[in-house]
């Protein structure tokens, strides 16, 4: 598999010799956090900054996710880099990539990824810590924000299969909030209709719990262009609900 290096971040990288494989798999950096294992792998995210931008470093080995179209397996990163390349392609706001590579190493399989950070934007789970807070026309404008990602996406024919509050960024602009998503290792392409866009949109209405029927209402306005008393709004309330209490019931 050829390497991966956006255009844009290039030079800056050869000026600290980080433009290869080998010099970011063996950069000394400290982890943000415990590393993944599973199977015998070891999959770990580490912070970089160069020139003062922000970028985050995701190292692996071994750590395979295997699907019906790669049985054997393969990178959780490279999944998660393919992906990101297909929402560059189709329009859709999320993290995008720096760099990809992946070697096979006497038997080891190994994979990176670096992602441009995401600062100066904050997650949902963030802002729903501080909803209270928020003036009614801040929490509109998130939930506008929050509706048209969703819409964009299923537009797509995508779903994102982890869409929580804190893989949910978002950014104040001068006209409001835009929106973009990450963590994009369980995507797939949407095949089932309202049956998968119910299923993608749930698990974001059970986490932000501080979120009432009003609130939720207005993001599915924005979600299906229509207006606040509509039927279809209605619908898609009594679905998102049933299948949330199912969910918490088990």
């Amino acid at each position: 598999m050829t390497d991966f290096l956006a255009t844009e971040d290039q030079s800056l990288l050869q000026r600290h010799g980080l433009d290869s494989f080998e010099a970011l798999w063996n950069l000394p950096l400290d982890a943000v956090d415990e590393p993944n294992t599973a199977g015998g792998g070891w999959s770990s995210v580490f912070r970089l900054e160069l020139e003062g931008r922000g970028y985050y470093l995701k190292r692996q080995s071994n750590y395979l996710t295997r699907t019906w179209s790669r049985p054997f397996g393969e990178p959780s990163f490279s999944r998660e880099f393919r992906n990101i390349s297909r929402y560059r392609q189709l329009g859709i706001p999320a993290l995008q990539a720096v760099f990809h590579g992946q070697r096979k190493v006497e038997g080891e399989v190994r994979a990176i990824l670096l992602t441009r950070a995401l600062d100066g934007w904050d997650d949902l789970d963030s802002l729903l810590q501080r909803w209270s807070s928020l003036t009614a026309a801040q929490r509109s404008i998130v939930l506008q924000a929050c509706g048209q990602l969703a819409r964009r996406l299923h537009g797509m024919h995508q779903i994102h299969g982890c869409f929580y509050p804190k893989h949910i960024f978002l950014q104040a602009t001068a006209s409001g909030y835009q929106a973009q998503l990450i963590d994009l290792e369980k995507t797939r392409p949407l095949l089932f209709g309202q049956r998968d866009r119910i299923k993608d949109l749930e698990p974001l209405l059970r986490r932000a719990r501080v979120w009432s029927d009003d609130d939720v209402r207005q993001m599915l306005c924005t979600y299906l262009d229509q207006p606040p008393k509509s039927v279809l709004v209605d619908r898609w309330m009594t679905r998102l609900i049933a299948r949330r209490s199912h969910k918490e019931a088990r």
